[in-house]
């Protein structure tokens, strides 16, 4: 189940990557930038991705966790979801499941498709075996799903809402800990389902497209909507991502002994820039994930405590992507307050220094020394993938090969022999065991490239 779940986060990222289009289409259709029809044109183009949100997700998450990602996978996500609304709609027209029915049917599809996809019938329903198969069976899958949604769905929903009202209730307490999580479930790649929730499916907003009323579910969605009190469980990471990391990587650089500071400035002033501009934390985070914990724990601590803030402050400011320069700049006419976020980034950028540069010196973690010792093995290796495939264990021990935006994960016979060491000589930052048929290997932006790398060389 663990590593089914991280499956899914990672399939996640498929259908979250199409976000920032939509929210940057809506943008510009709000009218201030352009008007009349352009606006009308954009802002529908936008509203077409954030209306039919279930649908990608069912998509993505077929696509992302069928083998070799094959487009069958992603057709049976799309008629399963489809179908399934029908049915529960036939039953009950207030049910509404948001993104979950999408979740749910792409985890679906994809199952089904690895377990189906090369099938054999009888000869003389030929047409029907292998991959064809795969959305017939999806279909009969979904029926399903939208009786048993239909008539309990309601139950599920008002778990969901508890939860959400008891998290508003809490208020800022309850974004503190979202906040934390959020950083904590990065390691085992479970952040991406909890954001499915606050950001897709948390309250509501009705709003007017075409005379029509409109529901709007999640912080995210209901924020580029128009919704003025959204936003609440994103605006604070611009606190972390454009100054509290930045401000943690020149305590780690302070912190590094001076025969490494040339080679370990050139790389934290690369993640640390990525981190402001883009919000993208992930190659900063696995700097010092594996090496410093309790650093990585006290980044989670104040991401919370930015979340908290900026709650305390009335600050409603969303992003489409994540909160770098770049979408602090597209959505500040839409966000209350954002000009606030740059004093408090100052604030923030102060406590993180501060406590990150004592916590190194008084524990003495090692970080970019751990990084950049086995710099000297340097070019041993000619072909990197020939090298990962032997750290691997050899072609026999490769069950399959995948890779996330900064992980490599493999599913292999058995992971037990397995060296760390031999990884991070060829420059991981941590491995991951979820089990013995399963291992992931950190290596920063380069893990799709090595991924690729090793299905080529198994050819």
């Amino acid at each position: 189940m663990f590593n089914l779940l991280q499956r899914i986060g990672k399939a996640l990222m498929t259908p979250i990557a199409v976000l920032p289009v939509a929210a940057l289409l809506l943008r510009l259709g709000f009218g201030d930038i352009f008007d009349g029809q352009i606006a009308l044109i954009m802002k529908s183009a936008g509203d077409a991705i954030f209306s039919n949100l279930d649908m990608l997700f069912g998509i993505g998450i077929a696509y992302g966790l069928a083998k070799n990602n094959d487009g069958a996978a992603a057709l049976a996500g799309a008629i399963g979801v489809l179908i399934a609304k029908a049915v529960y709609l036939s039953i009950d027209k207030d049910v509404n499941m948001g993104v979950f029915v999408g979740i749910i049917i792409g985890v679906l599809a994809g199952t089904l498709y690895n377990r189906f996809h090369n099938i054999k019938v009888p000869e003389f329903l030929g047409f029907f075996g292998g991959k064809r198969f795969v959305p017939i069976i999806t279909a009969l899958a979904a029926i399903v799903v939208g009786v048993l949604a239909g008539y309990f769905w309601h139950y599920a929903q008002g778990g969901i809402d508890a939860f959400s009202n008891m998290i508003i209730g809490l208020g800022e307490v309850g974004t503190f800990i979202y906040g934390t999580l959020n950083r904590l479930l990065i390691p085992l790649g479970l952040h991406h389902i909890l954001n499915s929730v606050f950001w897709f499916q948390l309250g509501d907003y009705t709003y007017m497209k075409d005379g029509v009323e409109v529901v709007a579910n999640g912080d995210l969605h209901r924020f580029f909507a128009g919704d003025p009190t959204a936003g609440v469980y994103m605006s604070g990471f611009y606190l972390v991502m454009m100054f509290g990391l930045p401000a943690m990587t020149y305590a780690i650089y302070l912190n590094t002994p001076k025969a490494y500071r040339k080679k370990a400035g050139a790389i934290l002033a690369g993640v640390a820039f990525t981190s402001f501009l883009t919000g993208i934390t992930e190659p900063l985070e696995f700097l010092f994930l594996f090496v410093a914990p309790p650093l990585f724990v006290l980044h989670a601590l104040l991401t919370g405590l930015a979340l908290a803030t900026a709650q305390l402050f009335n600050i409603h400011a969303g992003f489409g992507f994540s909160a770098g320069f770049i979408d602090y700049v597209i959505n500040y006419k839409l966000a209350t307050k954002p000009l606030l976020l740059l004093p408090l980034g100052i604030v923030f950028a102060a406590l993180y220094f501060v406590l990150s540069y004592y916590l190194i010196r008084f524990l003495k973690l090692k970080i970019m020394e751990t990084e950049l010792s086995g710099d000297d093995n340097e070019g041993e290796v000619s072909d990197e993938a020939l090298a990962f495939i032997t750290a691997l264990g050899g072609v026999d021990n490769i069950v399959n090969t995948d890779a996330c935006i900064t992980r490599l994960r493999m599913s292999v016979t058995d992971s037990s022999a397995l060296k760390d060491e031999d990884f991070m000589k060829l420059g991981a930052k941590g491995v991951i065991r979820p089990d013995k048929k399963s291992i992931q290997v950190v290596l920063g932006a380069k893990a799709e490239e090595v991924a690729e790398g090793i299905k080529e060389a198994m050819k």
